[in-house]
């Protein structure tokens, strides 16, 4: 075995690596949890208080 067959080798595992990946993010089975995910930098933090001043002289 080679370096070029080696290499053909992790070429392979890499093209089907990421075609899992694929898979795995298109699956409908995910759709929710995503949909939640893509929505959360739109809620609002009601659980922490609201952020105080870091300027100087409030200390």
């Amino acid at each position: 075995m080679d370096v070029n067959t080696f290499y053909g080798l992790i070429t392979l595992v890499l093209m089907i690596l990421f075609g899992g990946i694929v898979f795995w993010a298109y699956s409908g089975k995910r759709k929710q949890s995503f949909d939640e995910a893509a929505q959360l930098p739109l809620e609002e933090n009601r659980d922490k208080p609201a952020r105080q001043s870091e300027g100087r002289g409030n200390e």
